[in-house]
């Protein structure tokens, strides 16, 4: 679950190469399918030598390919956080509750934690419409861009972090709406703490709103949020508010007696 937790390992305990490796998988993303030893070398902090050898290492092992030059990630890699979604209860024991409202919505309903800058999606339920909008699991996306975004970041952080946060976050504007301003996101995830849900309109993709609300347990802990991305032609925000809202927030609430 969306915890915090300082771990009391030793650093004379830690391999390293196993953290430098990890470090390797994480360099490759959107904007660096492919990456040569130096390039990966920069973006890990490490030496080139170093880098080549975790990327050789990679390749021997099934997770990464290359021409002689370059690296790319592949397929094999999903095992890995496949182990995640395969052992976590908590993906399991929500994803009932996500498929009873995606059948009364006729929305594809998602949950989703924060970890770091991005929303990361761990279960899905689809639409029973032909064409559903939403995320597939284990998809990522910019937090300040989707609804469980401000929330989640509103609900883990003070607000001094929250600010911090804000302010050492790429704020990529993928719509004219996009917010790209570190403060009133701040903002906007103070206000979606203090009501335990957010709206957001066209923010990643033109056409297309969020609204998530969050999951937070007896104890005052947030665990997620549970959320729908919907066509803004078919729901306004006033409609969102009147007819999607009140049915995940009692969603949240059965699942809320489980935690």
């Amino acid at each position: 679950m969306n915890e915090t937790r300082v771990s009391p390992v030793q650093e004379r305990d830690l391999v390293e190469g196993l953290a430098k490796g990890l470090r390797v998988i994480e360099a490759f993303d959107d904007e660096h399918p492919t990456l040569n030893a130096t390039d990966c070398a920069e973006r890990c902090a490490i030496t080139r030598t170093a880098a080549r050898r975790h990327l050789l290492t990679l390749v021997h092992l099934g997770y990464a390919a290359t021409d002689g030059k370059r690296f790319w990630l592949e397929p094999r890699v999903l095992r890995l956080g496949n182990s995640f979604l395969e052992a976590a209860r908590f993906p399991r024991l929500v994803q009932p509750f996500l498929q009873q409202l995606a059948e009364s919505t006729h929305e594809t309903v998602n949950l989703s934690v924060l970890d770091g800058h991005d929303v990361t999606y761990l279960a899905r339920s689809d639409s029973p419409r032909v064409l559903s909008v939403g995320y597939q699991r284990g998809a990522r996306s910019p937090a300040h861009a989707v609804a469980p975004g401000p929330l989640l970041a509103g609900l883990l952080l003070p607000d001094a972090e929250l600010e911090a946060w804000a302010l050492a976050h790429e704020f990529t504007p993928f719509t004219r709406d996009t917010m790209t301003d570190p403060m009133r996101f701040a903002q906007h995830a103070r206000g979606a703490r203090a009501q335990g849900w957010c709206i957001l309109e066209q923010q990643f993709n033109p056409g297309y709103s969020g609204v998530a609300a969050a999951l937070v347990d007896r104890r005052g802990r947030c665990h997620g949020a549970i959320g729908m991305a919907v066509a803004s032609a078919s729901w306004s925000r006033g409609e969102i508010e009147a007819r999607l809202l009140p049915p995940l927030r009692a969603t949240v609430a059965k699942v809320r007696a489980m935690l």
